[in-house]
C-alpha cells in the first residue's frame, strides 16, 4: 500500500520536511483553536475540560493497537496514515462549530497521533542508523523552533480574515502533507518487528506488572508517579480554560484593530522565547548530582507554580494576567527537565523504559479522571474557581518532595514506613 517509487529521495530531507512542517501546521491551528471553541462554538468550561479528555482517553486507548501498524507493517505506512486522518480531524472540527463534532474531531485527532507517535523516530533510526540520528534530532527541533513561530504569525494573520480558517487550511495542508509523504517517502531499512518484542495488550500487562514491581517498596518512585498524575489533572483545566477566562473575565486591551488571536499569538511566541531562554540557564546552574538541590527546585519551581496559576486566576487585568501566564509556562518547561533527570535517578537501568512509559501514563490518567471535576467546577461555579482550583490541586506534590527519602546506599525505617 503506498508503495510509489519514492527513491528520489533522501530520507534526511524528508524527515526535515515533516517535521517542520507538521510543526508549523499544528501551531497554525493550536494558535486559534481555543479561541474557536470559546468565541465560535460557544463551549462551556466542562465543554472545553471534556474535549481534552476524549482526546487523551483516545490516544491512550490506541496507542498499542495502531502501533502494530508501525511494527509489523511499516513505518512509513503507519506515518501516512497518520497523518492523513489527522488533515480529516482538524477539517471536522473546523466545519462544525458545535460540541458534537468538535468531541468527534478529538476522537479522530487522537486516532490518528496513535500512528503517527514513535513510528516518526523509529522510521527514522531505521533510515540513517543510531549514530546519525543524534544530529538530525538537534537538526530538526531547530527547524521545529522556526516553524512553530512562523505557524504562530500565519494564524494571526489568517485568523483576522476568518477564525476558521488557520484550522480548516492546516487540516488541508495536513492531507497535502500525506499524500505528498506517499511521493517521497523512503523506507529502505525497515525490518518487520518479531511477535516476542511486538507491543500487544498482554505485553502491556507484563510491562506494568514488572512496573509495579520495580516500584513497589521504592518511596521515591512512588512519589513520582503520584506526582506525575497530580500535575496531569492541574495543567488539564489551565490548558483547557486559560483562552477562555482571557475572553470571558479578563478581556483585552483596545489597541487598534488587534483581536484575540494576535493578543495570544503574540503571547505564544514571547513566551516560547523566554522558556528557550529559562531552559538554557537551568542547564547551566543545575547540580543534577546533587539530589537535595534537584529536589529543591523541583519544589521551588512547584510553589511558584501553584502562585501563578492562582495569580492568573485572580488577576484584576490584562498586564496581570499575562505576567502570571509567563510564570506558568516558564515553572512548566523547567519542571520538564528537573523530573527527567530526577525519575532517572531513582530508577534501576532494567526497567528505565517500563518506569518512564508508567510515569507517562501516570500523567495521562490524571488528566483523563480529574480533569473533568475542574471543567464541571469551571462551569457550575466559575472560571477563575476552576483554575484555583487546578493551581491548589499542586499542593499534595509540595508535600511529597518535602517527605521523600534522600537516596543512600542502604535503606532506612523511613523508606520503609513513609507510604
Amino acid at each position: 500500500m503506498f508503495a510509489l517509487d519514492n527513491k528520489k529521495w533522501k530520507a534526511i530531507p524528508v524527515y526535515l520536511i515533516y517535521t517542520g512542517t507538521q510543526t508549523f501546521l499544528f501551531s497554525m491551528i493550536f494558535a486559534v483553536n481555543m479561541i474557536y471553541m470559546v468565541s465560535t462554538a460557544h463551549l462551556n468550561p466542562f465543554e472545553l475540560v471534556l474535549v481534552g479528555t476524549v482526546l487523551e482517553g483516545t490516544v491512550f486507548v490506541f496507542e498499542i493497537p495502531t502501533g502494530v501498524v508501525a511494527d509489523v507493517y511499516s513505518r512509513r505506512l503507519s506515518i501516512i496514515v497518520g497523518v492523513l486522518i489527522t488533515g480529516v480531524s482538524f477539517l471536522v472540527m473546523g466545519s462544525f462549530p458545535l460540541l458534537g463534532p468538535i468531541l468527534l474531531s478529538q476522537l479522530i485527532w487522537g486516532f490518528g497521533y496513535t500512528f503517527t507517535s514513535g513510528a516518526t523516530s523509529a522510521w527514522i533510526v531505521d533510515e540513517i542508523g543510531e549514530q546519525k540520528a543524534g544530529p538530525i534530532f538537534l537538526r530538526a527541533a531547530q527547524v521545529g523552533n522556526l516553524a512553530a513561530i512562523a505557524g504562530t504569525l500565519a494564524a494571526m494573520g489568517l485568523g483576522t480574515l476568518w477564525l476558521q480558517l488557520p484550522i480548516l487550511l492546516g487540516g488541508a495542508l495536513f492531507i497535502a502533507l500525506g499524500l505528498l509523504l506517499m511521493l517521497v517517502m523512503p523506507e529502505q531499512g525497515f525490518k518487520p518487528v518479531s511477535s516476542e518484542a511486538r507491543s500487544t495488550w498482554r505485553q502491556m500487562g507484563h510491562v506494568l506488572q514488572s512496573g509495579l514491581q520495580s516500584v513497589k517498596g521504592r518511596p521515591a518512585l512512588i512519589a513520582i508517579l503520584i506526582i506525575s498524575a497530580i500535575s496531569g489533572a492541574a495543567s488539564e483545566g489551565v490548558d483547557r480554560l486559560s483562552t477562555a477566562h482571557f475572553i470571558h473575565d479578563i478581556g483585552f486591551p483596545s489597541l487598534a484593530a488587534l483581536q484575540p488571536v494576535h493578543w495570544l499569538g503574540a503571547m505564544d511566541i514571547i513566551f516560547g522565547l523566554l522558556v528557550a531562554g529559562a531552559a538554557r540557564l537551568i542547564e547551566k546552574k543545575l547540580e543534577a548530582n546533587n539530589q537535595l538541590v534537584l529536589i529543591g527546585s523541583l519544589a521551588a519551581v512547584t510553589l511558584l507554580r501553584i502562585g501563578a496559576i492562582v495569580w492568573f486566576a485572580l488577576a484584576p487585568g490584562f498586564p496581570a494576567a499575562v505576567m502570571s501566564c509567563a510564570v506558568m509556562a516558564i515553572t512548566r518547561r523547567l519542571r520538564e527537565p528537573l523530573n527527567e533527570i530526577w525519575l532517572n535517578q531513582e530508577v534501576d537501568s532494567q526497567v528505565r523504559a517500563t518506569v518512564i512509559s508508567m510515569n507517562g501514563q501516570a500523567d495521562a490518567l490524571g488528566q483523563i479522571t480529574l480533569g473533568p471535576a475542574v471543567g464541571w467546577l469551571g462551569t457550575a461555579r466559575s472560571i477563575r474557581a476552576a483554575l484555583i482550583a487546578s493551581g491548589l490541586a499542586l499542593l499534595p506534590a509540595l508535600v511529597l518532595y518535602g517527605r521523600v527519602p534522600r537516596r543512600d546506599k542502604k535503606r532506612t525505617i523511613e523508606e520503609d514506613t513513609m507510604f
